[in-house]
C-alpha cells in the first residue's frame, strides 16, 4: 500500500502531541491535563488506523472486483484489523 500525505500528516500530528505530553510531564503538570492529552493522542491514532484500513480496503476491493473474485474476504480482514486495533 502506498501511504498518502494525509496519513503521514496525521501521524506527524500524533508525534507532536506525544512530544507535548512528554514536555507536560517534564514540567510536572497536573495529571488530569496529561491524561487528557494522552486521550487525544489515542483518538488521533485510532483515526489514523481507521483511515489506513479504509483506504487499503477500498484498493483491495477494487483489485478483487477487477480480477473477478469475491471481495468478502477483504472486508472480513479489514473488520478484524479494526477490532484488533482496539
Amino acid at each position: 500500500m502506498k501511504y498518502d500525505d494525509d496519513v503521514k500528516k496525521r501521524l506527524k500530528r500524533v508525534e507532536g502531541q506525544i512530544r507535548g505530553v512528554l514536555k507536560m510531564m517534564e514540567e510536572e503538570q497536573d495529571c488530569k491535563d496529561v491524561v487528557s492529552q494522552i486521550s487525544a493522542v489515542r483518538s488521533a491514532a485510532d483515526k489514523a488506523i481507521a483511515y489506513i484500513v479504509a483506504v487499503n480496503l477500498e484498493q483491495c476491493i477494487l483489485e478483487e472486483i477487477e480480477a473477478g473474485r469475491d471481495s468478502g474476504k477483504m472486508v472480513k480482514q479489514a473488520v478484524e484489523l479494526l477490532v484488533k486495533s482496539r
